[in-house]
């Protein structure tokens, strides 16, 4: 397959990815709120989001089971459904079934996203991870946006019933579009194979300080996210300005961002993209201590907000690909869906935590500790380079092999070499096929 063809399909796919969660996001509150829901009931739909950090709990039945573009298809169509049904009842108040629907929603999203990224991987060769996920991150984003907060300009000349229905065949017109895409051979592993497989990728060596980077490397910048609205408004900013410059700007600079720190990866290295673009991406937290130190005016703080998206673009790519690369294809759904529950934990962690400090301590010095926050992942990065090497591959006899492999088929992930983004424990890797695993 062709870096355009893959660039195509990633494109569809991650635009597919971040529509449902926009609907959630946007759609959902102002749709309840404007039928006079309670803002208790609104507060506890944030349960909604629940099935995307617990994914990881069946993600293997992805890597048991069925394509990749199968299951998107049919996660599409569920949601499809699910959107066409919302307006079919009494919105002002929210039955069980109700509740059913937007929870399987979510659900259905949730496994879409785990077929998505296992996609992603599966036909990823090595030194294409920088330019898939600088597209990738960048379509996403879009995704949100066409799923939530342009949907909103549909509801005043059109009303809510039409909004779900273009949102239900959106969904139809994505799950066949996934039947169009090209398909990704998984090996289907016994349990008892894929169980010693992943606990090999579990005990690997430095195996802890590599899952402890992923659940750090981006603290810093989930610490500081749920404060920056709240200092705007403490700031004296108006809703139009944090809607203009936090949201509107600061979403087309973590896209630009996004691009850049793709191409940053593709021509320097992943793990030269993970340490220098980390500082990209905590710098603005000390800028906003700055503003918040010496009541500095809007110029000031446009300025800083405006860095801070395009920092946390530029590191998106790099990250991405990081995760990526160390997942094994043969079991990528399972991996690539732990990886990102781990990197998502913190956010439910540090918002509580992190409005205690800066209520008690003021936001000086809020930004300045979740500065220090970035610090901790750097000690870890020679466990990383003990992983992926200065370029991105963890040893040069493995990085031939697998990059002629990649080159050969790149959408292959029965064999070893396709597997070896991580899955192998050394350069020795016997080089077969499992006999139990069945191909599909």
């Amino acid at each position: 397959m062709t870096l355009r063809k893959k660039l195509f399909w990633i494109s569809v796919f991650y635009f597919a990815q971040g529509m449902p969660f926009g609907v959630v996001l946007d759609v959902l509150p102002v749709y309840f709120r404007q039928n006079n829901v309670s803002l208790t009931e609104i507060g506890m739909m944030g349960a909604l989001t629940l099935p995307w950090t617990i994914k990881v709990f069946w993600s293997p039945l992805l890597d048991r089971f069925g394509e990749r573009r199968t299951w998107v298809t049919l996660c599409c169509f569920a949601m499809a459904l699910a959107m066409f049904c919302v307006p079919l009842f009494d919105a002002g108040r929210p039955g069980s079934i109700l509740w059913i629907l937007l929870v399987a929603f979510t659900v259905s999203s949730a496994t879409q996203d785990i077929a998505i990224d296992a996609f992603s991987v599966g036909i990823a060769a090595k030194g294409e991870e920088g330019t898939i996920n600088s597209l990738r991150a960048g379509l996403y984003r879009f995704g949100v946006l066409a799923g939530g907060g342009a949907t909103m300009y549909l509801v005043a000349p059109f009303g809510w019933t039409w909004v779900f229905l273009a949102l239900a065949l959106a969904f139809v017109a994505m799950a066949v579009a996934a039947l169009a895409a090209p398909s990704v051979q998984v090996v289907h592993q016994r349990p008892r194979e894929w169980a010693q497989g992943f606990v090999a990728f579990l005990s690997r060596p430095g195996s802890i300080a590599i899952f402890t980077f992923v659940l750090i490397y981006r603290m810093d910048y989930v610490a500081v996210g749920p404060m920056i609205k709240p200092f705007w408004i403490d700031r004296g900013m108006s809703p139009q300005e944090i809607g203009t410059i936090s949201t509107g700007v600061g979403m087309a600079l973590g896209i630009v961002g996004a691009l850049l720190g793709g191409l940053f990866t593709s021509r320097f290295g992943i793990f030269k993209g993970l340490w220098i673009l980390g500082i990209a991406q905590a710098l603005p937290n000390l800028g906003y201590a700055a503003v918040a130190q010496f009541s500095l005016g809007r110029p000031y703080l446009y300025a800083v907000s405006m860095a801070e998206s395009f920092g946390a673009g530029l590191v998106t790519a790099a990250f991405l690909s990081f995760l990526m690369r160390i997942s094994d294809k043969r079991q990528a759904a399972t991996q690539y869906a732990l990886l990102t529950a781990l990197y998502a934990l913190p956010r439910s962690i540090m918002a509580p935590i992190g409005g205690k400090v800066a209520d008690v301590w003021g936001y000086p010095t809020f930004f300045a500790l979740t500065f220090l926050l970035a610090i901790p992942a750097y000690a870890l990065l020679p466990w990383v380079y003990r992983w992926i090497g200065p370029n991105g591959r963890r040893h040069a006899g493995d990085s031939e092999r697998s990059e002629g492999a990649d080159n050969a088929n790149p959408i292959i992930s029965d064999t070893p070499e396709g597997a070896g983004m991580a899955g192998e424990t050394g350069p020795h890797t016997p080089q077969r096929k499992p006999a139990s695993a069945t191909v599909r």
